[in-house]
Formats: C-alpha cells, structure tokens, sequence
C-alpha cells in the first residue's frame, strides 16, 4: 500500500476491500532465475476497506518535501 504510515498496517487474517486496484504482471530475471508475480498496487490506504471499516486518516504517512539543486553555482 503506497503513502501508508509506517505505525500502520493489515495482519494475516484481515479481510480488505480494494475500491481501485492497479493490477500488474512483475517479470524479474536475476542470476539465471526469472521471477514472475502478480502485484496490486493501491495508492493510500485511505481507499480500502479493512474489516469492513476504513482506516482512520492517522495511516496516511504524512507528506515529505525534499529539496535537490545540483547546478548550484560556486
């Protein structure tokens, strides 16, 4: 789950409702082995539905603003 505080999570056992899942076929090769796997990507936790109930806001990891200028003059 992307943008999902780090304080929060589902646990085995959890029942999740999925409002818009972004569904992809992942294909890896590494050493001479191919890895292939299904992922579904949910943007914020705040479209699901965890035990019939929405997370609370508190697990949407808080925005971050970070600041790169590498032609900085001398």
């Amino acid at each position: 789950v992307y943008n999902a505080a780090p304080t929060w999570g589902v646990s085995v056992g959890d029942a999740l409702g999925v409002a818009d899942p972004v569904l992809t076929q992942h294909l890896h090769q590494h050493q001479g082995q191919t890895f292939s796997f299904l992922g579904i990507r949910v943007s914020s936790p705040l479209s699901l539905v965890v035990n019939g109930k929405r997370p609370p806001g508190s697990a949407l990891a808080p925005p971050r603003l970070a600041l790169s200028n590498p032609s900085v003059p001398p």
